[in-house]
């Protein structure tokens, strides 16, 4: 009985082995496909370090708290740090070398220096426009910056 176990288990392995390596290969997080498929997942999507609750860098923290003080809560996060093909994967797909990145309806916006900028200047508020997301700024002009 134990001979045929373990002869059953060994052949299982390779098998398990190789869909698991398929199933990564055509799934890889940093695909193109993969990564045009997530940005298309919503319509405000940050590939971040961390997460919106706990964010592992600077530029991350403070792409979270201008998309906060917009009010913009409902977007989808991605931790690089959880994925190194991801990352590498995002930056080669919006050729930018930097993370975080932020999209909107699948296109690439820029990094927290460009979002920064554009919440200074107003920009912002016509992109989450453009998008269908009225920024609550809207509504609290004595909060704008």
């Amino acid at each position: 009985m134990n001979r045929l176990l373990t002869k059953s288990v060994l052949s299982r392995v390779p098998m398990t082995f190789c869909r698991l390596a398929a199933v990564r290969f055509s799934s890889a997080a940093g695909s193109k496909e993969n990564l045009e498929k997530l940005v298309q997942n919503n319509k405000v999507v940050v590939f971040m370090k961390g997460t919106p609750d706990a964010p592992r860098c600077g530029f991350s923290n403070a792409v979270v708290q201008i998309l906060n003080f917009h009010g913009v809560d409902d977007y989808d996060a991605h931790n690089v740090l959880a994925d190194e093909d991801l990352r590498q994967g995002v930056k080669e797909f919006s050729n930018w070398p930097t993370i975080p990145q932020v999209y909107m309806n699948g296109e690439f916006i820029g990094g927290c220096d460009i979002l920064l900028d554009m919440h200074k200047n107003g920009e912002l508020i016509e992109e989450l426009q453009k998008v269908g997301i009225r920024s609550q700024l809207l509504d609290h002009p004595d909060k704008q910056a």
